[in-house]
């Protein structure tokens, strides 16, 4: 009891060694297959409605009231004590263009083009890349290559600007909304099982560990038919 009272609710005791993120992706319904006929909306809608749901509060009218516009490029490093509230950057779901939801509601999946968002884990005080932002790629993961033919990325090359970091804890930074990249896959092999993996590059980052799939790393499978 004696030794929790030393102990900092705000940030860790110790944060000399902060392990490399691990990622996840969105929409994430039913494991990590994503399946559907562009013929047939019942088969994607549930993914079109989980997008909607998970970007609400990136909606830019909410982080232009909540957070602020910060200086890109550079880490956003706040003083004060550590029980200080911090301020944290807007990220807008505009950022995400073809993949935000606003000019195509139904995220590329009603013709076939399915918009999937990857996220980093939050790391108290990790500062990823080493003063170059973490940026993301996105190739078959096993079998034939040319079934994946063409990726976008949002926002600009598919970075995680800097200035998102580092994350000062649930606690004092309320308002931290995780960055985003949006991966468009606009053109992908039909009526085939394609297994994507999308890794982060960037110095520090690990995305090779065979034990461990989300470490740095994600795999998962899409499936587009007719």
């Amino acid at each position: 009891y004696v030794m929790l009272l030393t102990l900092s609710p705000y940030t860790p005791r110790y944060r000399d060694r902060v392990s490399p993120p691990g990622v996840m992706i969105r929409p994430y319904l039913n494991g990590f297959t994503i399946a559907f006929n562009v013929s047939q909306p019942s088969t994607w809608q549930p993914y079109v409605d989980s997008m909607h749901h998970f970007l609400a509060a990136y909606d830019d009218k909410v982080q232009e009231e909540k957070n602020i516009e910060c200086v890109p490029g550079q880490y956003f490093i706040q003083g004060g004590s550590d029980s200080e509230e911090k301020k944290a950057c807007q990220f807008k779901r505009s950022l995400l263009q073809n993949c935000s939801g606003i000019q195509d509601p139904t995220f590329g999946y009603s013709r076939g083009q399915p918009c999937i968002l990857l996220k980093m884990n939050r790391i108290i005080g990790y500062r990823p890349g080493a003063g170059v932002p973490v940026s993301v790629e996105c190739k078959v993961q096993k079998g034939n290559e040319s079934h994946l033919r063409s990726v976008d990325f949002y926002p600009g090359n598919g970075t995680f600007d800097l200035m998102y970091y580092p994350y000062y804890g649930k606690f004092t930074h309320v308002n931290y909304t995780s960055p985003l990249v949006a991966m468009h896959f606009t053109d992908v092999q039909r009526n085939h099982l394609v297994p994507i993996q999308c890794s982060l590059n960037g110095k520090g980052i690990i995305n090779d560990l065979n034990s461990d799939r989300f470490l740095g790393r994600i795999i998962f499978t899409l499936s587009i038919g007719k």
